[in-house]
């Protein structure tokens, strides 16, 4: 198939969920795949080759910088006019947008192009708005996401929670399929090197490091967990971390519960660096309040780890509770630090969980099935 992947942000999605991590996947199975972004360097070229099968184009949408997703509005139908170019002289045989922003550029194109049109939200601006987020995008987002939803052939969702979200809006069931993230499993496994540490019990988390992430439930939980430390991955690289308030109430905090010696704020480490923190780790936790894809999650479960996650979102659908971890009521510290004291006093129980997740992750999320679930839906809208 030739397939277009339009997301007028390079770098959001990112991770192992983004529009570049697909593309390569399905480029292996044999497929052309051209991902249309905003250009936002003017040193940028306009086209360039990513690998054998992927190619990239950059559409001039704004002024050429990095903006947010909720800052790109205004620049979609310069968006739009530059893809309904580029497709007149080479239409796809599907498009896969993302976000509200990729959606409606592919959408005003593909009426007049007779391309059919897969959405992927990523996160929904109904959900933001419930769990209180601080930028939750431009007004009328909730009702420009719907009618998207309604528009396009089909809806991949992250998670179940998406799947009753888009409902609520009013997107028939039919229309939605849930396609998590993909985890790359040749990178993320149970051996490998390891960061090292010192003899405490570790617990990880990988979070941006902004309110309403549950890292405050997260500290307040560790005085319950047998001199534990915990290792915070996010936010700015460490050396930049004291120029950020939010870092400095975060370390307030933790001091006014006397455990700062006990947490490890680590700051941005390099993706490549990712698996060797994962597995010098005890236990993957995770406190969100609100947690849309569960990257971090699948991540450190195919690295072996067991989890203690908030029963939210996508962490509800991967953590098998009482098989790969423990599931728990978000915002809660007492019985957050009670499951992960209880965990830490049972190594056996611990590596059976690790086995659990790690078969798990490979199982359910490796990119190849990923991809293939994500293809099964082209082909539908296709036809």
């Amino acid at each position: 198939m030739k397939i277009a992947l339009v997301a007028l942000s390079e770098t959001v999605p990112a991770g192992d969920r983004g529009p570049f991590v697909l593309a390569r996947a399905l480029a292996e199975q044999g497929h052309g795949i051209t991902v249309y972004t905003r250009q936002a360097d003017q040193r940028q070229s306009r086209a360039v080759t990513l690998d054998p099968g992927v190619t990239v184009q950059y559409l001039p949408a704004g002024p050429p910088a990095e903006l947010p997703v909720s800052q790109l509005g205004p620049h979609v139908r310069q968006f739009a006019d530059g893809l309904a170019d580029r497709w007149r002289r080479d239409r796809p045989d599907v498009a896969h947008a993302w976000f509200w922003a990729g959606g409606l550029a592919a959408l005003a194109v593909s009426r007049d192009q007779h391309v059919p049109v897969v959405q992927t939200f990523a996160s929904l601006g109904a959900a933001e708005h419930r769990h209180h987020l601080p930028d939750q995008g431009p007004a009328g987002r909730i009702r420009l996401e719907a009618s998207i939803a309604r528009a396009v052939t089909a809806v991949l969702a992250q998670s179940s929670q998406e799947t009753a979200d888009l409902a609520d809006l009013g997107v028939p069931q039919a229309a939605v399929r849930v396609v998590p993230c993909g985890v790359d499993t040749t990178r993320f496994r149970p051996g490998g090197p390891a960061i090292r540490r010192g003899a405490r019990p570790r617990l990880l988390t990988c979070a941006p490091l902004e309110p309403g992430q549950g890292l405050e439930t997260l500290i307040r939980a560790l005085p319950q967990t047998r001199d534990a430390e915990l290792v915070i991955i996010g936010g700015p690289y460490r050396r930049l971390l004291r120029s950020l308030p939010y870092y400095r109430t975060l370390a307030g905090l933790a001091a006014s519960a006397g455990v700062r010696d006990r947490v490890i704020f680590a700051g941005r480490v390099p993706d490549g660096d990712l698996p060797a923190w994962f597995r010098s780790a005890d236990l993957f936790v995770s406190g969100a309040a609100y947690e849309p894809f569960g990257v971090a999650t699948v991540q450190a479960m195919a690295c072996g780890l067991p989890v203690v996650a908030t029963s939210v979102g996508a962490n509800r659908d991967a953590v098998i509770d009482g098989t790969t971890g423990v599931l728990v009521p978000p915002g809660r510290a007492r019985p957050l630090g009670q499951r992960i004291r209880e965990l830490l006093a049972q190594p056996v129980r611990r590596g059976a969980y690790g086995a659990a997740a790690a078969d798990r992750a490979s199982s359910r999320y490796a990119w190849e099935r990923i991809s293939q679930e994500t293809l099964t839906a082209y082909q539908q809208s296709a036809a």
